[in-house]
């Protein structure tokens, strides 16, 4: 549905509407799975460049488009496999890898006008003085002195000990961020005097207490660690809510099928932030700490405007998903706020309130009061417990609002896709998630007719991995409740020595697990057999034998679960039956390869119970 998806996109990105989001950090393609899926470099191979797969160029040109002053950040979580030259590791040719990064961002500007203004070096792993150096000089030499470099998105050690002891990484260094730093930093930060930011943050069930767990950090994590960013992994949940972490983004939309979304708790909390202030806005040494508990922040433009957050939420009520929270306590108060310098002649201020409610569930959020008068150069707000409130000389806020979405229903029982694109918007066809490999529309020139137009799985090699990718490529599709179904696909094998697909049904890991994902997988191999496994790994065989399949030739497979009983057809023909007691009673459907090889797809097809 487009008219949701613009919703959504407004709700995110439209200033004055909703989260007015301020950043947009997106990842760089690496060809590996990086949590819910893989997301396709815009370099396969050493000899290939295309800057126009995957989602990330249209989500930062709708972002632009609506916000044209938000600042983009890149950051690699894995390289394809050729960066390392057969390693799983990408600085051992740190220029092939400064060059490979530096392409990705020449690309944004030079196919869709997008600067990006950070680069970050490897996402939660280690970094490399050498590379971080290297890379500052890559961006200088192709004129790109104003893309700034964030290091090292992990942990505030050791990148921070290394800045303060190298002079040469210090001056490439524009920003430290850190991960889940739970409000907190070191002292060695501090004393770099860089820009400190928590450059990925909150990863929490979007629920109410995931909206406490983002009110409380957005303030506590200047008022405590002195960060003047805080970043959320993720934007919005898109993605099955049954891969790992589901639903923890700011929203969710998570039915492209039926156009519902969910405008969740934590849109209106960043609105709290975000509608009253700009990047550049200044905070004031002022914030701290409510004497009964809570915390509040103020900033400026330092030209007379003036914004102060406020937030009151218990411990029990704000829980990020990490690390540990100790305990403490909020009670109700009574709250006075002195404005004395510049701001002592401001005599009303704009009210926004937010209050959970744990109790009888009736939370408001984000709603305008009436102004406040400032008498004698203060004012006074009584505060309750698990409140946000914003306080503020801007006049601008506005709730935004559009009608109900359509209703939530569970993807489509009966399912099909011929890849008959001429055109695709996008590289990847729609609802397949990808789980290893990497899997985009294709256009078969040599073709006599019925397969032009193929999903190909395209990853050769095994990536410069953020997890454990499993050996085998796998895309999984549709609902994970699933219990009978039957999936067919006609399979096109590239790799005579080798060469393996399936379809599977039942499956029931993706993100950082897909290695030990089970279910029911038919395969054929190009050496002419064919077995069942209940395991992606093709280790547990449940079935076995000749097919006399080839590669470089069109065949139909067929998988048909019923119960603890399934049985396989190739090319319309019964091939196997077999009982299938000690499999998931549940999970995707799936198609894939038997290992890192080009194979194509065609004629999709399920059909569920």
């Amino acid at each position: 549905s487009f008219r949701s998806r613009n919703q959504i996109l407004d709700y995110l990105f439209k200033p004055n509407f909703g989260a007015s989001l301020q950043i947009l950090k997106v990842e760089i393609g690496g060809d590996a799975q990086t949590t819910d899926g893989t997301e396709p470099s815009h370099m396969h191979y050493e000899n290939d460049e295309n800057y126009f797969r995957g989602y990330e160029w249209w989500l930062m040109r709708e972002a632009k488009k609506r916000n044209p002053n938000i600042t983009l950040i890149g950051l690699p979580w894995a390289f394809p496999g050729w960066i390392g030259r057969g390693k799983n590791w990408p600085y051992d040719y740190p220029d092939i890898t400064a060059s490979y990064v530096v392409s990705w961002i020449i690309g944004a500007k030079q196919y869709h006008n997008l600067e990006i203004d950070y680069v970050g070096i490897w996402n939660e792993r280690s970094f490399n003085s050498k590379y971080i150096k290297l890379l500052r000089y890559t961006l200088d030499k192709n004129g790109l002195e104003r893309v700034k470099i964030i290091a090292s998105d992990n942990l505030w050690e050791p990148i921070t000990l290394f800045v303060l002891q190298d002079r040469e990484l210090s001056e490439a260094v524009d920003v430290l961020g850190a991960h889940y730093p739970g409000t907190t930093t070191v002292p060695e930060a501090l004393k770099t005097g860089k820009q400190l930011w928590s450059s990925e943050d909150y990863s929490t069930f979007n629920d109410d207490v995931g909206g406490g767990c983002w009110a409380r950090i957005l303030n506590q994590n200047y008022v405590n660690g002195q960060m003047t960013a805080t970043i959320s992994w993720n934007l919005v949940a898109s993605y099955y809510q049954d891969l790992p972490f589901g639903r923890d983004g700011l929203m969710t939309a998570q039915e492209p099928w039926s156009g519902n979304y969910v405008v969740e708790s934590p849109i209106w909390i960043t609105a709290h932030t975000t509608q009253f202030t700009q990047p550049g806005w200044k905070y004031l040494q002022t914030v701290g700490h409510l004497a009964h508990g809570g915390s509040y922040v103020a900033l400026t433009n330092q030209r007379g405007n003036l914004t102060i957050v406020i937030e009151t939420m218990t411990h029990d009520h704000s829980v990020c998903i990490r690390p540990p929270l100790l305990p403490y306590t909020v009670t109700a108060q009574r709250a006075t706020f002195c404005l004395k310098g510049s701001f002592a002649s401001i005599s009303e201020l704009q009210v926004w309130h937010s209050k959970f409610d744990f109790k009888v569930k009736k939370p408001v959020y984000f709603q305008k009061l009436s102004p406040v008068k400032v008498s004698n150069g203060s004012f006074t707000l009584d505060l309750d417990v698990d409140e946000v409130y914003t306080v503020t000389t801007i006049t601008t806020g506005l709730k935004g609002n559009y009608p109900e979405p359509p209703p939530s229903s569970p993807f489509p029982k009966i399912y099909k896709d011929d890849f008959k694109v001429q055109h695709p918007d996008f590289s990847e066809a729609p609802d397949f998630a990808d789980q290893t490999g990497v899997f985009e529309y294709f256009i078969n020139e040599t073709d006599p007719g019925p397969h032009v137009y193929t999903l190909r799985q395209v990853v050769t090699q095994r990536p410069i991995t953020w997890v454990a990718d499993a050996d085998q490529t796998i895309s999984v599709i549709g609902d994970y409740k699933w219990q009978n179904v039957t999936v067919s696909c006609d399979l096109y094998m590239e790799e005579e020595n080798g060469g393996g697909v399936f379809v599977a049904a039942r499956v029931d890991k993706g993100g950082g697990s897909v290695r030990s994902a089970r279910g029911i997988f038919f395969w054929v191999f190009a050496d002419g057999t064919y077995k069942v496994t209940s395991d992606l790994s093709g280790q547990s065989v449940l079935a076995e034998g000749q097919s006399g399949t080839r590669a470089n030739i069109w065949n139909t497979l067929t998988l048909s679960v019923k119960g603890d009983n399934a049985f396989g057809e190739l090319n319309g023909h019964v091939l196997w039956k077999n009982a299938v007691g000690l499999v998931p009673k549940n999970g995707w459907a799936a198609i894939g390869t038997s290992s890192f090889q080009l194979a194509q797809f065609d004629n999709f097809a399920v059909q569920a119970e």
